[in-house]
């Protein structure tokens, strides 16, 4: 399939992928996320849903923020349908990641339950999957954003 994407389309893709992948460490680990939020986001109920819609919104606030002032820096935009769908990507994988079911069928699905059972020697695979299919789905969030 041929597609004729611009250099500035191209440049555009590059920044929010740069972009997003700092923002997701800082959101994730120091700025959008609490130990409570942490520890209770993929609990069963109400109080899970909960934990997890307040990280989702501070996770998304910082990558907002970061976004927009790399954009702007830089001179570069998106189209609101673009910004609003990258945007609707990152929050339903982040929240599909987050809640850890998807993660483990994933690894038990792929031939990896042995790395999702993981937790010694400083290494943890739920949490390198968890980080690896975020940084996966912000790649496409990007992507979504810049062609649309």
């Amino acid at each position: 399939m041929t597609h004729p994407v611009g250099l500035t389309v191209a440049v555009t893709f590059a920044v929010l992928v740069v972009t997003l992948s700092l923002g997701h460490k800082l959101a994730d680990h120091v700025l959008g996320q609490t130990d409570a939020q942490a520890r209770l986001k993929a609990a069963p109920g109400r109080a899970g849903w909960a934990a997890l819609a307040r990280h989702l919104v501070a996770y998304h606030a910082v990558l907002v923020t970061m976004v927009a002032v790399a954009l702007g820096a830089l001179g570069l935009s998106l189209s609101v349908l673009g910004a609003a769908a990258g945007l609707t990507v990152s929050v339903f994988s982040h929240a599909l990641w987050d809640r850890r079911r998807a993660v483990r069928w994933l690894l038990v699905r792929t031939g990896s339950g042995d790395f999702a059972d993981l937790a010694d020697h400083g290494l943890n695979g739920m949490y390198l999957a968890d980080q690896s299919l975020h940084g996966a789905s912000l790649w496409l969030a990007a992507l979504v954003a810049v062609l649309l």
